[in-house]
């Protein structure tokens, strides 16, 4: 089985002599974070580019009248070729499916370039425009060089503090954008002039509700048996007798696929995290499904001293910066993971596809707007507000320069498409649709990409299966939320396959401890991370935010569990400033709070 890779690229007209010379460059001076080869030196075998890079030419008849636009690409940390479809030049698979590649760069017969995404989202594709070339990359990293500065993107940056993720197509950085999942950029090179038009955007798949809606049960029950067993059976086809890996919560979803796997005859090792005494404890339910399905359960220990020396390596990892608190839980949960298995599954999209537990508000909300249209808040800022970020908080947290060119920027315009009711008319596909575009496609598939990539891992999600997915826009809303049961369909499908309790307890969230580590063990860190000076020398935000937020003086809903929340999203972002876009770390200031012990404060 190929190991996970990466790729850049360029498509366009240029000096092709520079051209190569640039990429030769850029991959012999990445930094070994950038390798996906569990920390083997990246390894290209001979090229027509120089030593260290394997590099695929166009071939063109000298007849033509005209130049047809040059490219090149160059896969990382990868021996041989990968497999690809018939006019691509390059793909990726989150998977190492790549009968189905998850982000492509085709060629076709009329000069166009195309950059295209499956629908959730598992991997990011990148691009930008220098002169009359596209570059294009599968991670952001590896555009850096190619760009003459790497300067912050302030609408990216404004998105992240609202989401926790940067909404595509923004990226953080000026002058890259991403492509968004289910969507194909089609460029077409212009013969006569030979400058590059503007892209045409493509929408290559749609989450669209079913006209006719599904509402026998048992009818229901049995064709997602069935749809279930189909998935798990598409992503073990590869497999011989090797063991692979499942991220084991103890919630709903992840129990389904560790039992699909079993009954499917697959050689399985759970993986599951402890938080110890601190959080709410999730380890004895993935105890009690691992006892039931007779497989081993390895306990990845999750402490205060484990989340700091994985911090900068979960930065680099994740590419892009990403707020929340559970992704260097999961770096570790990976990196454990990747000492016994090169396959791991997890049951994300689980929530997405069946109405998870972030539903029933939104539909009270959206109740409540129907009967009270000229109330003061609309439906699509009650979405906002279910992120829990720094929505709303822009004229506390922003230093005057950023808060001024922020003024025209709305953040409810990000979310406008995947709200769209002319494809959705009912609500709760509509927060489905939502769900799967926004939470899934730009967050929490990405990031558990990055981050088994980042061992070696390919990463495999039984949910993020289009024929189960598409399936489930066929349901009827009592199907999914009957009462207070959440997921009520998928309950009743797999009701025999695990423990009542595990089906039928009530969802909870994964509980990441981040108020109690920031107040307490990361206290004199956060000074650090979060230091007045080179936070005013960034001009972004507030050098003071972090001891407002700690002081509860930012906003009244920022108490509890938003404090930490709060703090990690700035944290993550400072760490992605120095150790992605390596910017000089200034003089530090002792004008806070954190070097004094908390009980002195």
């Amino acid at each position: 089985m190929v190991i996970p890779h990466h790729f850049l690229g360029y498509w366009g007209y240029g000096a092709q002599q520079e051209l190569e010379a640039l990429l030769s460059s850029v991959v012999e001076n990445l930094s070994p974070n950038l390798s996906p080869c569990r920390g083997e030196a990246l390894n290209f075998p001979p090229s027509l580019l120089g030593k260290g890079v394997r590099g695929l030419k166009n071939q063109f008849s000298a007849q033509e009248s005209y130049s047809p636009p040059i490219w090149n690409v160059v896969h990382i940390g990868i021996h041989g070729n990968p497999p690809l479809q018939q006019n691509q030049i390059a793909a990726i698979s989150a998977s190492g499916l790549f009968s189905s590649p998850d982000a492509w760069i085709s060629l076709q017969d009329n000069n166009c370039l195309v950059l295209g995404r499956e629908p959730f989202g598992r991997v990011p594709l990148y691009w930008t425009v220098q002169g009359q070339i596209i570059w294009f990359a599968s991670q952001l990293q590896l555009l850096l060089p190619i760009l003459q500065e790497s300067e912050v993107s302030i609408p990216g940056l404004y998105g992240y503090s609202c989401f926790s993720y940067v909404p595509t197509p923004l990226t953080p950085i000026n002058q890259v954008f991403a492509v968004t999942a289910g969507t194909e950029l089609v460029w077409q090179s212009d013969r006569q002039s030979g400058k590059l038009q503007t892209p045409e955007s493509k929408k290559i798949h749609s989450w669209r509700e079913a006209p006719e809606q599904l509402t026998d049960e048992a009818t229901a029950i049995t064709e997602l048996q069935t749809l279930l067993k189909d998935s798990i059976e598409r992503q073990i086809a590869d497999l011989k007798d090797e063991p692979v890996g499942v991220f084991l919560s103890g919630g709903l979803d992840s129990s389904v696929v560790a039992a699909l796997l079993v009954q499917a005859g697959v050689k399985v090792r759970a993986y599951t995290l402890d938080f110890g005494n601190a959080g709410i404890p999730e380890y004895p339910y993935s105890e009690q499904v691992a006892e039931f399905l007779k497989i081993p359960l390895v306990k990845v220990a999750v402490t205060p001293s484990s989340i700091e020396n994985a911090l900068i390596p979960t930065v680099q990892a994740l590419d892009l910066p990403f707020g929340d608190g559970v992704c260097v839980p999961l770096y570790l949960l990976s990196e454990r993971a990747s000492q016994e298995t090169q396959v791991i599954f997890n049951g994300e999209g689980g929530d997405q596809l069946f109405a998870g537990w972030t539903n029933k508000p939104l539909i009270a909300a959206g109740v409540y707007q129907a009967e009270n249209p000229a109330g003061q808040e609309t439906f699509i800022q009650q979405y906002l507000r279910t992120f829990h970020r720094l929505g709303g908080y822009e004229s506390q947290v922003y230093q005057p320069e950023v808060y001024a060119q922020i003024q025209n920027l709305h953040p409810e315009d990000w979310l406008l498409a995947a709200l769209d009711r002319n494809e959705c008319p009912s609500l709760l596909h509509r927060l489905r649709r939502a769900s799967l575009m926004l939470k899934g496609a730009q967050n929490i598939h990405p990031r558990a990409t990055a981050l088994g990539f980042a061992h070696g891992l390919w990463v495999r999600s039984p949910f993020c299966d289009l024929p189960l997915a598409e399936w489930t826009f066929r349901l009827s809303g009592e199907l999914c939320l009957q009462g207070a049961c959440e997921k009520y369909i998928l309950k009743r499908a797999v009701e025999n396959w695990l423990p009542p309790e595990i089906v039928w307890r009530q969802k909870r969230g994964m509980g990441v401890p981040l108020t109690s580590w920031c107040l307490n063990d990361f206290w004199h860190q956060l000074g650090i991370w979060l230091n007045p000076e080179v936070l005013r020398a960034h001009n972004h935000f507030y050098p003071h935010i972090a001891a407002q937020i700690v002081e509860g003086k930012l906003g009244a809903a920022i108490q509890g569990r938003r404090i930490g929340e709060t703090l990690w999203l700035l944290i993550m972002w400072q760490l992605w400033r120095l150790h992605v876009l390596n910017e000089e770390i200034t003089k530090q200031s002792w004008d806070h709070p954190f070097w004094l012990h908390r009980w002195l404060w």
